[in-house]
């Protein structure tokens, strides 16, 4: 729970305010529509309430996911705006799918100079510090409790 609390926290507040303003307008339209002669004006008024609540509640949480796709783009690193708009304009949210398939792995932050690279890069960017772990001979980058390295073959040190 403490995992997806903080990953609300990343939602910009003005993505907030636009999910809440959807969420409303959402709100106030079907109710709107519902008291004029439609069919569903025959409905039970807690059906009625029911089903203007929900679709609420989806257009806030679709506003929210999209504030999401853009903050979690950019902490990434990856073209924000980008996939900002694929995840608003492609359709059946086939775009917010897409995101979440293919986001890129979060940032690193160099210990000695605070920069930030990608979690494949063996060294930072900025001051060439050792992000990871890695080969004496290759310098790939190599996982903790491998005996001999995965690219060239030697052996590496305990």
């Amino acid at each position: 729970m403490k995992y997806f609390l903080d990953e609300l926290r990343i939602i910009p507040r003005i993505a907030w305010m636009i999910a809440l303003a959807a969420g409303i307008a959402v709100w106030v339209f079907l109710s709107n529509s519902m008291s004029q002669n439609l069919p569903m004006q025959n409905w039970p008024k807690s059906a009625r309430i029911t089903f203007v609540l929900w679709i609420s509640l989806f257009f806030f949480a679709a506003m929210l996911l999209i504030g999401y796709i853009n903050a979690d783009a950019r902490r990434r690193g990856m073209r924000y705006v980008m996939w900002t708009l694929l995840s608003v304009f492609i359709p059946y949210g086939i775009g917010i799918i897409l995101y979440f398939v293919l986001r890129d792995p979060l940032l690193v932050s160099c210990a000695k100079c605070g920069a930030s690279g990608r979690s494949s890069f063996v060294f930072c960017p900025k001051c060439g510090e050792a992000l990871t772990s890695s080969c004496p001979v290759c310098k790939r980058a190599v996982e903790p409790g491998w005996n001999r390295c995965a690219y060239c073959g030697k052996e590496l040190n305990p």
